[in-house]
C-alpha cells in the first residue's frame, strides 16, 4: 500500500470511528433507525441517513416510569450537533418535547413544521419548560435537603433558543429539507397542524425514495379539523399504531355516554376531573360539552380550563382557520363560536386552582396534562380521587407506566407528587373521543397508497397492538413489516 493510500486510509478510519462514536451509521447508505417511540408509544424519534445527511423526525418526550423517562430524555443517543435537519410532525409533547434538549446539547439547524404547529410550539414548549421548572422546585422543598436535587430537563432559555430555529411551511407546498431531499407536508388530521410527512430522496441512476411518515394520523368525521389527507403512494411507510388492535366507539355514542357520565356525577353533588391534552383534546371535549348544553342534554354547569396553555392554544385554533372542516367553517361565518369557549371559565393562576379543589360545588375541570403526568391535573387528582362523588374521565390514549394508565386499568392505589392516595372515585373510559386513527383508519392508510411500500415499520404503539397491525397489513398484502426495537437500524434500498 501507498503512503499516499495509506493517509487517507486513516482519515477514512478515524472520521468512521467518529462517526461511530457520535452514533451515525458509517456505511454511507440510505439509513433508518429508531430512538423513540419503538415498541412503545412515546418518545417519537426516529433517524433518516442519507449518506450526506441526517434528518430526524420528531424529537418527542418520553413519559412513563418517572426514573426511567428521566434517563431517556435527558441523553441523546447521537450527537446532536450532526443532525443536518429536523422535521416534526405536530405539537404534541410525547413528538415535540425533547426539541430544547436538542438544542441545549448543540442542534442550531432548522426545525420545519407546519406553520399552525410553530405557533402551538410556541406555547407547548414555554409551558413544558416552566411546568419541569416548577415540579422540581416542588419536589426538591418536599424532599428538604436530605436528598440530591432535581434538575428539571430544560429550561425556558433552552425552549426561546430552540423557537429561534423553527421553520413554517404550508401544507401542500414541496420545500427543501436537505440537499437532494425534498417534502410535502399532508394534513393528517390529528391536531391542528399535524401532518403527514411526505419526503423524495433524490438517487443517483435511480427513482427517488419516497419516504412517507405518517406521524400520528387523525379520524375522519371528528369535528372542528379536517379529515386526514392520506398520501397516493410510498416506497417506505413509518406508521403509528396506537390503535393498531381495536377500533373506536362511534362518536355519536360517546357523545350520549359523555351526557350521561356527567349528568350522574353532577346529580350526586361531585366533579369530573378529565386529563387531556392542551391541543386538541381540550378543544373538542369543550366543544361536545357545549353542543350537549346547547341541545339541552346537560344542565347549565360550570365547566373550568385549569390550564393556561388552553386558554392560548385557543386563539392559535382561532387564527389557523385553514385547517378547519366544513362545519366549523360555516359556525364562524354565522359568527357563532364553534367552540364553546365563551362558556367557560379559564384558571389564570395557581390560587384560583386550589380555590376549584376547595370548592365543593359540581363541575368539570379540564386540566393537562394529556396523560396525567404533569402539571395542575396531579393536584386535582390528589385532591379527588379519594372521593366516591367525583369521576376521573378518561378521554384519551394512555401509556404504559403513566398515572393516567394505572387509573384507566382500575388500579386503587396510586402515588400522586409522592404520596399514596386510595382511588374511591369513579373512573370511565370514553376512546371513541381519541384523535388517533384506529385499526380501519390505519389499514385505510395502507390501501390508500396506489404504489406500494416495499417495507412498513410500525412504530408509537405497544408491541401486542403493533404485532395485530403487522398481521393484518400482511393480511392485506404488504411485502414486509417491521416492529423495530430501540436502537435498530435498517438499510433502505
Amino acid at each position: 500500500m501507498s503512503p499516499t493510500r495509506r493517509f487517507f486510509d486513516q482519515i477514512r478510519q478515524r472520521k468512521e470511528a467518529r462517526s461511530r462514536k457520535r452514533g451515525f451509521s458509517t456505511s454511507g447508505e440510505i439509513e433508518l433507525s429508531f430512538w423513540g417511540a419503538a415498541r412503545q408509544v412515546t418518545g417519537s424519534r426516529h433517524l433518516l441517513e442519507t449518506g450526506n445527511s441526517r434528518i430526524l423526525l420528531d424529537c418527542g418526550m418520553f413519559q412513563g416510569r418517572r426514573k426511567e423517562s428521566a434517563e431517556l430524555n435527558s441523553r441523546m443517543p447521537f450527537d446532536p450537533t450532526g443532525i443536518d435537519a429536523v422535521v416534526l410532525s405536530h405539537a404534541h409533547i410525547d413528538h415535540c418535547g425533547n426539541l430544547p434538549t436538542l438544542v441545549k446539547n448543540g442542534y442550531n439547524g432548522k426545525i420545519h413544521c407546519t406553520a399552525a404547529t410553530a405557533d402551538l410550539l410556541g406555547i407547548m414548549l414555554r409551558d413544558s419548560a416552566h411546568i419541569q421548572e416548577k415540579d422540581a422546585e416542588f419536589l426538591n422543598k418536599r424532599a428538604g435537603r436530605m436528598r440530591r436535587k432535581i434538575r428539571p430537563l430544560y429550561n425556558l432559555t433552552d425552549a426561546e433558543r430552540c423557537l429561534k430555529l423553527l421553520s413554517p411551511e404550508p401544507y401542500r407546498k414541496s420545500f427543501n429539507v436537505t440537499p437532494g431531499l425534498t417534502c410535502i407536508f399532508r394534513d393528517a388530521g390529528h391536531i391542528l397542524g399535524s401532518a403527514i410527512v411526505d419526503m423524495q430522496l433524490g438517487r443517483a441512476n435511480k427513482d427517488p425514495l419516497r419516504i412517507v411518515f405518517s406521524g400520528d394520523l387523525g379520524r375522519a368525521h371528528l369535528p372542528i379539523l379536517k379529515d386526514p389527507e392520506l398520501p397516493d403512494g410510498a416506497d417506505i411507510l413509518i406508521m403509528e399504531s396506537t390503535y393498531g388492535d381495536r377500533l373506536h366507539d362511534d362518536i355519536l355514542d360517546s357523545e350520549e355516554r359523555l351526557a350521561e357520565v356527567v349528568g350522574r356525577t353532577i346529580k350526586r353533588g361531585g366533579k369530573v376531573i378529565i386529563p387531556a391534552f392542551s391541543v386538541g383534546r381540550s378543544q373538542e371535549i369543550v366543544y361536545e360539552l357545549s353542543e350537549l348544553i346547547n341541545d339541552g342534554a346537560l344542565p347549565e354547569i360550570p365547566i373550568y380550563i385549569d390550564s393556561p396553555m388552553t386558554g392560548r392554544a385557543s386563539q392559535v385554533f382561532r387564527k389557523h382557520q385553514e385547517c378547519f372542516d366544513e362545519e366549523t367553517w360555516e359556525i364562524l361565518h354565522e359568527g357563532n363560536d364553534p367552540f364553546g369557549f365563551d362558556r367557560m371559565t379559564y384558571v389564570s393562576n395557581v390560587e384560583e386552582s386550589k380555590s376549584l379543589n376547595a370548592s365543593k360545588e359540581p363541575c368539570v375541570i379540564i386540566s393537562a396534562s394529556g396523560m396525567a403526568e404533569a402539571g395542575r391535573v396531579l393536584h386535582h387528582l390528589a385532591n379527588n380521587v379519594g372521593n366516591r362523588r367525583n369521576t376521573v374521565l378518561i378521554v384519551g390514549y394512555m401509556a404504559e407506566h403513566t398515572l393516567g394508565r394505572r387509573l384507566a386499568d382500575g388500579v386503587k392505589d396510586v402515588r400522586i407528587l409522592g404520596r399514596e392516595h386510595r382511588v374511591e372515585a369513579e373512573v370511565v373510559r370514553l376512546h371513541a373521543f381519541s384523535a388517533h386513527g384506529d385499526r380501519n383508519d390505519l389499514l385505510d392508510l395502507y390501501e390508500n397508497l396506489g404504489k406500494k411500500p416495499s417495507k412498513v415499520f410500525l412504530v408509537h404503539g405497544e408491541e401486542s397492538s403493533q404485532i395485530s397491525l403487522r398481521d393484518a397489513l400482511i393480511a392485506h398484502g404488504a411485502a414486509a413489516v417491521e416492529i423495530p426495537a430501540y436502537g435498530e437500524r435498517f438499510p433502505l434500498e
